[in-house]
């Protein structure tokens, strides 16, 4: 069997389910496990990167607004590797290529292929458990898809666990910085597993747009900045945006000194196998008693700090 993958989350569990041979192409931002590198991307950018957070907020809107996406696939790169499945989303049109766009992009292809399309689009940690079992039955390794789903609902019910009696601890997200947005879907459930409340983010609903009155209404206890497809260093770069904030000296959090830059790229926006490693990172932020930093440097870093050099 021959797999595409083209969300980053999927190809995570592709090679979690121990099928990473049977993978011949990824998306261009598949880059976990980092073999996966070596495989040719199908996807790109319809736009230049390396631009300012406020710069491609603009862009994508403006590419979306007018129907069409950010991301183009390669008809004949397609052809050439000979999936006999692809998976894709049609969770979020600017977080990878949606089905849609994928069926109008290679329309070429796949009229005349004996392919499969799988689309896959978790929004809550049950969705995501379900969609590691829907991978599983698909690539015809239904049993070590439920071992996954047991292995990590128990993983992550020792953090639940451990934090049982401890003070919770209030927290707002920033998913991104400008504008403002917060983590909405997966991650206040995996705030509420490591012992805090997300005060702004619903559980399971879409990451809203937000201004910065509702982080000082809110005025958490811990402020944690975790931009979509962002790495800490990338965070740092902007990190300046939200300090020159009129209000934000006045945060309970910045004067206290627990405000975090973690990586949303690598774990918080990737619904997968890595959703424990993004609870075990909130755990060691919120009750460094019970947790041995071991993540600190890599999935998170207190603001003003430096990023672990690998």
């Amino acid at each position: 069997m021959n797999i595409v993958s083209l969300l980053p989350s999927v190809t995570e569990i592709v090679c979690s389910l121990g099928l990473r041979n049977a993978l011949v192409g990824r998306s261009h931002e598949c880059d976990f496990p980092e073999d996966v590198l070596s495989l040719p991307a199908v996807t790109k950018t319809s736009y230049p990167e390396q631009r300012s957070g406020r710069e491609t907020d603009q862009t994508v809107r403006e590419i979306v607004s007018s129907g069409l996406s950010p991301f183009e696939a390669d008809p004949d790169l397609l052809r050439r590797l000979e999936p006999d499945i692809i998976i894709t989303q049609d969770h979020c049109e600017v977080c990878a290529i949606s089905i849609d766009r994928l069926k109008a992009e290679t329309k070429s292809y796949l009229e005349n292929a004996d392919v499969d399309l799988l689309s896959v689009s978790p929004s809550s940690l049950q969705e995501i458990m379900d969609s590691i079992t829907d991978i599983g039955h698909v690539l015809n390794v239904p049993d070590r898809a439920a071992n996954l789903v047991t292995e990590l609902s128990e993983r992550l019910n020792i953090i639940r666990q451990t934090v049982q009696g401890e003070p919770e601890k209030s927290a707002v997200t920033l998913e991104w910085i400008s504008p403002l947005m917060t983590a909405g879907n997966w991650v206040p459930e995996l705030i509420e597993i490591a012992g805090g409340d997300d005060l702004i983010g619903i559980p399971g609903d879409h990451s809203p747009w937000i201004d910065f009155d509702a982080v000082r209404e809110s005025d958490p206890d811990y402020l944690l900045i975790m931009p979509c497809g962002y790495s800490i260093q990338d965070t740092m770069n902007e990190f300046e945006a939200l300090e020159r904030t009129d209000g934000w000296v006045d945060l309970k959090a910045v004067r206290e000194q627990q405000v975090y830059l973690l990586d949303g790229s690598q774990f918080f926006n990737r619904p997968g196998p890595r959703i424990y490693d993004s609870a075990r990172i909130l755990a060691e932020i919120f009750h460094p008693n019970l947790f041995q930093p071991l993540y600190k440097g890599t999935g998170w870093i207190p603001a003003g700090h430096s990023v672990a050099v690998p």
